[in-house]
């Protein structure tokens, strides 16, 4: 009977420091490294590691190239049983609309799948000659300026992994098409907190995009689409506080992404 009292017990202290750790890594918003959060919830590093370890083998958590924590898929199964849900784009979409009626180009929010961007909501510019992205359409995450910023968070090793696997496939004749060049654009990217697309996607085409930080298992971007010769680096500003506006928006709802319009497997 002791044992067993015994083990109920410190079957209890696993699901509170788990707890703790969860509740951890939403206060640095869904993405921290193991230091972070044993620093944090005041845990042995080697218990925090134990724990999130088996959170992730349950889904609950996933772990980046670069070693830090995000929220797994099965939270995201979870929340969209939850009550009061709210999609990402119904939160986005406001801010998106006063972006575009700031530079008067088109928006775009964006997520990762796989090797690829996919661009889940826009809001048009009302000019006669105007950058349209499809909702649903997709492109090589290394043609896009948010794509950039999606493999910088993945890390050195990935982005060569993505090149070899890939083999850098060119959309135009200003596509990135070799790995030191690609990561000398990458690693810029990620120093100024914005990414620049010059016509790699598409001739005349230029964006500007930065990362957008949600509790959702996949990164997102939010990104201005001009052509090349209207595109502004004063946008940047007015860009970089769109993202913390929908990252403000977010802060206390349950976000899930829905997508009844297309596939994101995440």
């Amino acid at each position: 009977m002791k044992n067993s009292a015994a083990n109920s017990l410190s079957s209890v202290q696993v699901i509170d420091r788990l707890t703790f750790l969860l509740d951890a890594l939403a206060k640095e918003g869904g993405r921290a490294s193991l230091k972070v959060l044993a620093a944090i919830t005041g845990l042995a590093p080697s218990t925090a590691f134990r724990i999130l370890a088996t959170a992730q083998n349950n889904g609950m958590l996933v772990r980046d190239e670069a070693g830090l924590y995000r929220f797994g898929e099965r939270f995201t199964e979870w929340s969209r049983l939850t009550y009061g849900k709210i999609d990402l784009r119904t939160i986005a979409k406001p801010v998106m609309i006063w972006l575009r009626d700031q530079v008067n180009e088109t928006v775009n929010l964006s997520v990762q799948q796989r090797d690829e961007v996919v661009y889940v909501e826009r809001v048009l510019s009302a000019r006669m000659m105007r950058v349209e992205q499809i909702i649903g359409s997709r492109a090589p995450l290394h043609t896009t300026a948010v794509g950039k910023l999606m493999m910088a968070e993945q890390g050195k090793a990935w982005v060569q992994t993505y090149a070899a696997r890939t083999g850098l496939p060119a959309l135009t004749e200003h596509t990135l098409r070799d790995y030191a060049s690609l990561w000398e654009n990458i690693e810029k990217s990620q120093k100024d907190g914005v990414a620049r697309d010059d016509e790699e996607a598409e001739i005349g085409v230029g964006c500007l995009a930065v990362l957008v930080r949600t509790p959702l298992p996949y990164h997102c971007g939010l990104s201005i689409s001009a052509p090349l010769n209207r595109r502004s680096d004063d946008w940047i500003s007015l860009l970089q506080d769109a993202a913390r506006r929908i990252e403000k928006r977010i802060q206390g709802e349950s976000v899930v992404l829905s997508l009844e319009n297309f596939t994101v497997d995440v």
